[in-house]
């Protein structure tokens, strides 16, 4: 077992970060820009090479400075992960100040951003200057879905690594090895996924997301009214906030506790100040992280919807490519039957248009009524 081990269909960059950590003065650089589709793994890689920049073995996988590395607790390895909507400049002004640190255990100091593309504008120019001018034990992991989605004066500084989408072969192949899973749960799991590695280990795991998945595909079967596009569109929007809702509960009230402990509320005759405002700006966030995970949760929607219409698709021109969703076949057919390629083009055209409407912060509940009316091909 190494740190390497679940980069699946990643061996290019491997190579690469491997000959970096041996020393190979035409590999290693102090920044780096990883990027690749949802799911490539571009943020396991940077946990990988980080972990492997500490490791006396590189990358042993075993060992302290590999363990502590990969879960965020070594003192010389810094993981940023936001679930707010973007990373401010106050917070990278903390990361520059700590990447001028000496690293405490005598290699490297890495700071590991896993999105980078949610870095603002004046906190990238914040983190422009650390990255000119670096510390000399210091590294950047930046993580992003492409490289245009950093600032050019930022990307134009860091060596780029591009992971590939895995192959459905190699991510059933790592649920298999990894987690245990039934081999041929394993395959529809990894199929289902695309190539997306957390998604497909959630599939394999939880029977309800599966269930959701399922009902979901006979969706635009059940579009025949104006009236069922907008009962639909609701539906969507609120279960994907319920999704939000309850998977930041039990954060959002230990936040909220923490804090009002650090501000001494509950202290005899405390009146801390500026109380109010701090817990107002504490409310402020977590509600930008439920924004941000209720539209994650909507994208997966759009996602599987493209799934599906990419197989109608493909009925429809006769390619003879393999089927995403093999189990829906006959609906799939049918639907293709029913309508000709330059209709689904449209519905797939409406897909994307829902995301880029979605992405510029479009009130969620329209986009979706726009999206499922386009489908059901009303007005």
């Amino acid at each position: 077992m190494t740190v390497w081990d679940d980069l699946v269909g990643q061996q290019r960059t491997v190579d690469v970060l491997r000959r970096a950590v041996a020393g190979d003065a035409h590999a290693m650089t102090h920044a780096w820009l990883i990027t690749g589709p949802p799911g490539s793994g571009r943020s396991n890689a940077a946990r990988a090479f980080a972990a492997a920049l500490q490791c006396e073995q590189g990358g042993c996988g075993l060992c302290s400075a590999c363990r502590t590395s990969l879960s965020g607790a070594h003192p010389d390895v810094t993981l940023v992960r936001t679930e707010q909507l973007s990373i401010g400049v106050d917070e990278v002004r903390e990361l520059v100040r700590r990447a001028a640190m000496s690293p405490t255990l005598r290699r490297y100091q890495v700071i590991v951003v896993e999105d980078a593309d949610r870095v603002t504008e004046r906190g990238a120019d914040a983190l422009l200057k650390s990255i000119e001018e670096p510390a000399a034990k210091t590294v950047w992991l930046l993580c992003a879905p492409t490289p245009d989605d950093v600032v050019v004066t930022i990307r134009s500084r860091c060596r780029r690594l591009e992971l590939a989408t895995p192959s459905t072969a190699a991510v059933a192949a790592l649920l298999v090895r990894r987690d245990g899973v039934d081999p041929g749960l394993a395959d529809f799991a990894a199929r289902a996924a695309q190539g997306h590695i957390g998604r497909a280990r959630m599939l394999a795991r939880d029977e309800a997301a599966r269930t959701r998945r399922a009902d979901l595909l006979t969706l635009p079967g059940r579009l025949g009214s104006l009236a069922d596009c907008l009962n639909a569109a609701a539906g969507l929007v609120e279960s994907a906030a319920q999704e939000a809702s309850a998977s930041t509960a039990e954060l959002d009230v230990r936040e909220k506790t923490e804090l009002s402990e650090a501000l001494g509320f509950g202290t005899k005759g405390a009146r801390p100040r500026h109380a109010q405002a701090a817990l107002r700006e504490l409310e402020d966030q977590q509600k930008a992280r439920a924004k941000r995970l209720q539209r994650d949760a909507l994208d997966r929607v759009l996602t599987e919807l493209t799934t599906y219409y990419r197989d109608v698709l493909m009925v429809q021109t006769g390619v003879g490519a393999e089927l995403i969703n093999t189990e829906q076949r006959a609906e799939i057919e049918a639907t293709a039957r029913r309508d000709g390629p330059e209709a689904t083009l449209r519905r797939i055209d409406a897909i994307l248009a829902c995301r880029e409407a979605l992405e510029g912060n479009v009130a969620p509940l329209l986009a979706m009524e726009s999206l499922l009316v386009s489908v059901a091909g009303i007005g």
